[in-house]
């Protein structure tokens, strides 16, 4: 059986299972089976979802904080995965994309939203060389 331990500081926030747990102390968790969690750190507000691959970030997110939405949000997230991979054409965001999908359709959400959040720098690469062609072409 693997555990983990979590250290929270005074206020934080831990998603837990769909449900939010918030410590008023310094407090360590430690999980002794199974479980599926997210830190406050890396949940995104839905006004940090400027991009494509943050909206999708947002969907798989949900699916792991609300549970009990999981079958419609699994929808939506194959409607999404599918547009955003039409949208970008570099290699580096095509194989992430290809290993989003795959890890969600395996269940495993958190390594999802991990590999998603590794996206973002490539994406804001690839938006920012074209706002850059755009502006030469203007």
């Amino acid at each position: 059986m693997t555990t983990m331990q979590i250290s929270l500081r005074p206020g934080q926030k831990l998603f837990l299972n769909g449900a939010v747990v918030r410590v008023d102390r310094k407090v360590t968790l430690e999980l002794m089976n199974d479980a599926t969690f997210l830190l406050d750190n890396h949940v995104m507000q839905p006004n940090e979802t400027t991009t494509p691959l943050r909206q999708l970030y947002f969907v798989v997110q949900t699916m792991l904080i609300d549970p009990a939405t999981a079958d419609a949000t699994g929808k939506l997230f194959k409607e999404m995965h599918a547009a955003v991979s039409d949208i970008f054409h570099s290699r580096p965001v095509q194989s992430g994309l290809a290993e989003v999908g795959e890890l969600v359709e395996r269940g495993r959400v958190f390594d999802a939203l991990r590999a998603l959040r590794n996206l973002f720098p490539v994406e804001a690469s690839v938006l920012a060389a074209r706002a850059e062609a755009k502006a030469e072409a203007a």
